[in-house]
């Protein structure tokens, strides 16, 4: 079985937040033993954006979207990264709606770093237990009291929504995600080949 990553990217987005997941995903193999051939791939990953257009990360990267929200195809993980963008995404009530779509589809929705308040602006965190940017912990924590928000954590499982701490934690919660699905000794592999040592337990 193959499923399909979907990680959205606006302008403004951090770029590990949505680059260290594509790596894992990307990477991830079946076997157990090296092998590049894409047969062996237990992932089809794609970036999302709202429009055709170039979009311009934090930093300045410049990255071409596959597809847009309009044309975008079925996904089983749709990844909200975080970034400054996030703060003017929130109000962005087509996206947000996109993403609510986009949730009731899905096997799995997650979030890194501050793309968590994207997710609970959708209501997707109401009632769960959540995590953010250590930076972010106490204004998402007054913006949506609903949400039990936690600090001093890596990423947290709420069954189908996880959400991650910041940027290079959405590395290892990518990685827990293909031990969740594919086991042990694929996703140790995975951190192996990117030469990663995870933050927790593998």
């Amino acid at each position: 079985m193959t499923r399909t990553v979907g990680i959205l990217i606006f302008d403004e987005v951090e770029v590990l937040d949505f680059c260290g997941p594509f790596e894992v995903f990307s990477v991830t193999r079946n076997l157990v033993t090296q092998t590049s051939d894409e047969a062996d791939k237990p992932f089809t990953v794609y970036l999302v954006a709202e429009h055709e257009a170039l979009v311009r990360t934090r930093g300045g990267m410049m990255v071409q979207p596959h597809y847009t929200t309009a044309n975008c195809p079925h996904l089983d993980l749709l990844l909200v990264p975080g970034g400054w963008g996030t703060r003017r995404e929130v109000g962005n009530r087509p996206l947000i709606e996109w993403i609510t779509e986009r949730d009731r589809q899905t096997e799995l929705t997650a979030s890194v770093c501050t793309g968590a308040f994207m997710l609970a602006e959708a209501g997707l965190l109401d009632g769960r237990r959540a995590t953010t940017h250590w930076q972010s912990i106490e204004r998402m924590a007054h913006a949506y009291p609903g949400v039990h928000v936690l600090p001093n954590v890596r990423y947290v499982d709420e069954g189908r929504i996880i959400t991650s701490a910041g940027i290079s934690a959405g590395i290892d919660m990518s990685l827990y995600l293909v031990q969740k699905w594919l086991g042990h000794d694929v996703a140790a592999q995975t951190a192996r080949s990117m030469e990663y040592k995870a933050n927790y337990e593998l």
